[in-house]
């Protein structure tokens, strides 16, 4: 047998805490241990029809330029558009995007473009709580959870769900800029994976373990069990037999099911070129086999876009990523026939200055910018190959249609059947729906033309 040397006193408990570490909660309820369960959430109320099951969040952590992905400005001139002037058009009449992106340029058909988001926040923590939770901070006095978090609660265990892998899963690092379950409690936290899914063993937090094979992993199963002095001399004691459930459901997970859904090499080596060998890639692809398996919601924490200094050398080496990973992504959920069941949410927490920061130290940077960035909805019930509002002619402003985030994420909440209206149990016990209303001036439905 296979072991490691551990050294000092150890408990059962503390050998089975450390074994479970990582598992993302999803055996601790049998455990006993205190997690904070909202109020009335094993019974949320119902919401309309769903026409969506799944929801692909492609977070573009730090913020991406609009004027250099979806609303492209070329006759803004050179302090606007920089080298980036020559925008190409799409498979969609009319529509064009930045000519970096021709991948995803002969997908538009499969996604709409949002050109009036707006907040009016430069600061990349409350703009992220805003876009993520459509609340404002201090609304009610409390954390509000994010999309995924709400998402978990309405389709995750309380309602039955006996997915391999937790509902709210990130790839591949944790967002950092908020707590995204709010007052929901540390139950509906996501499960961050860690890990980088282009290596040739995607060491998945609680699941793969780096240089930990198989066998080594049952040889510290059967080391825990040699340590079980004390379960031992209580047989039936109901405490330990729920301890015994738990250490299995945490091996079936190890050993079983979830740990094959994170083992990239079963997909064709051609599909892996196709997504892009890189980190964004092949989580994209491994976004696809969650959702597949029934992951109700994935966010791709994708970072990299907060680019103050050398913004375009920045944009020459993450565009052509971005649009492979994802123009990919799209072609292979519609290949699959996932796509009309699955949300791709494409956004950041905000846009970047429109116009060009040339002198030191930037150096042809932009800053953050939250009077008007895109979002990108295709799938899950979202029609393709439109354009919502518009901004102008420098995208400094918008010009047509703002779109404030609790009108996105309202749509978004309809699609999945969460009525955005309904109530959101907390702790407290306060009257809380999941959305508060559009507001802020904006039309009561600015996305009824593209859902």
């Amino acid at each position: 047998m296979s072991a490691d040397i551990i050294t000092g006193p150890i408990t059962r408990r503390g050998a089975l805490k450390r074994l479970l570490a990582g598992t993302a909660g999803l055996a601790l309820l049998d455990l006993g241990f205190q997690i904070p369960v909202p109020v009335g959430a094993a019974a949320p109320a119902a919401g309309p029809q769903a026409r969506a099951k799944a929801v692909i969040q492609i977070w573009m952590w730090g913020g991406p330029s609009h004027l250099d992905t979806f609303d492209p400005k070329p006759e803004a001139g050179q302090n606007y558009c920089g080298p980036l002037s020559k925008p190409i058009p799409t498979n969609v009449e009319g529509i064009h995007i930045c000519e970096l992106l021709p991948l995803l340029a002969q997908q538009a058909d499969k996604y709409s473009i949002i050109r009036s988001m707006t907040h009016g926040v430069n600061s990349h923590e409350t703009a992220a709580y805003i876009v993520q939770t459509g609340h404002k901070p201090g609304d009610q006095g409390l954390v509000f959870p994010c999309v995924g978090a709400v998402v978990s609660l309405f389709k995750g265990y309380d309602q039955g769900y006996q997915g391999v892998a937790p509902p709210y899963t990130v790839l591949t690092t944790s967002q950092g800029r908020f707590s995204e379950a709010g007052f929901l409690g540390m139950r509906y936290k996501p499960f961050v994976t860690g890990g980088d899914p282009n290596q040739q063993r995607f060491a998945v937090e609680g699941f793969v373990a780096e240089g930990i094979s198989d066998e080594r992993q049952q040889g510290r199963r059967e080391l825990l069990h040699t340590l079980d002095t004390l379960g031992k001399a209580m047989p039936g004691s109901p405490q330990f037999e729920r301890l015994d459930r738990t250490e299995e459901k945490a091996y079936a997970l190890i050993l079983g099911d979830a740990k094959q859904i994170f083992d990239l090499s079963q997909e064709k080596d051609e599909l892996r070129e196709r997504y892009g060998r890189n980190k964004f890639g092949q989580s994209c692809l491994m976004a696809r086999r969650l959702v597949e398996r029934g992951v109700p919601y994935v966010t791709i924490n994708y970072p990299g876009w907060d680019t103050h200094k050398r913004h375009f050398e920045t944009m020459r080496t993450k565009l052509p990523e971005m649009d492979k990973g994802m123009a990919t992504l799209l072609a292979d959920l519609a290949e699959r026939g996932l796509l009309d069941s699955t949300i791709v949410w494409w956004s950041g927490e905000f846009g970047r200055t429109p116009r060009v920061q040339w002198e030191e130290p930037w150096n042809g940077g932009r800053g953050h910018y939250g009077k008007c960035f895109c979002a990108v909805m295709a799938g899950g019930g979202f029609k393709g190959g439109h354009v919502v509002g518009a901004s102008d002619a420098k995208g400094e402003e918008v010009a047509e249609q703002p779109v404030y985030p609790p009108a996105l994420l309202r749509s978004i909440y309809r699609l999945l059947g969460i009525d955005p209206d309904g109530p959101l149990p907390n702790q407290q016990g306060l009257e809380v729906k999941v959305m508060p209303a559009a507001g802020d001036g904006a039309v009561s439905d600015p996305l009824a033309a593209i859902i």
